[in-house]
């Protein structure tokens, strides 16, 4: 009877501890907060800025997928089906935050914190069409933050480089490059830059 108590406890012991082990590698992680992401607009500014994100305004931080998955049409949601309503791209659908070119601050909000490899920022070139599935092909690499594995503080800020020729309707596509596994976070940034 002992013997089957302690197995039993043992039994329990275990499933528990890997229920809490699953849960905190399957927590959610990063979101840009400023200026202010399509996700973040949807979600913890009340939803109100920007509408109908499906389960992103669930989980603002969980849009993760391997490093380097830029599917066309798919950028925005990292591939991941249940985050496809980000994918939606026109020139009116998302709510724009008004920015200037040069050298301007981009924070996240990280729920959980890991090593990073990179922080990286693409933004859509001049002459891009809004009314077009997003393709990285219409990206340029506008500023990389190499952090080495480092550790970062819950709200860490980068200074990304606008370009000079850009104007109007842009969206910024912010990636961090995690240092210990093959997974990155995406988050997309709607900008109206103005002079």
């Amino acid at each position: 009877m002992k013997k089957n108590l302690l197995k039993f406890v043992l039994t329990v012991t275990l499933v528990l501890g890997g229920v809490a082990a699953y849960t905190s590698t399957a927590s959610a992680h990063g979101y840009v907060s400023s200026p202010a992401s399509r996700i973040f607009k949807g979600t913890e500014l009340g939803g109100t800025l920007n509408k109908d994100i499906g389960d992103a305004a669930y989980e603002p931080q969980s849009v993760e997928n391997y490093k380097n998955t830029f599917m066309t049409g798919k950028l925005t949601s990292a591939g991941i089906s249940r985050f496809s309503l980000l994918d939606e791209q026109t020139a009116e659908r998302w709510h724009k935050t008004d920015i200037k070119t040069g050298v301007q601050p981009f924070t996240w909000h990280l729920t959980a914190v890991h090593s990073t490899k990179s922080w990286d920022y693409y933004m859509t070139k001049q002459g891009w069409d809004p009314n077009q599935p997003l393709d990285i092909k219409n990206f340029e690499l506008v500023t990389e933050q190499n952090d080495n594995g480092a550790l970062p503080v819950v709200d860490p800020t980068q200074m990304v480089t606008i370009p000079s020729d850009r104007t109007g309707y842009h969206v910024i596509l912010a990636v961090w490059n995690i240092g210990d596994t093959d997974k990155a976070f995406y988050q997309a940034i709607d900008v109206n830059v103005v002079k």
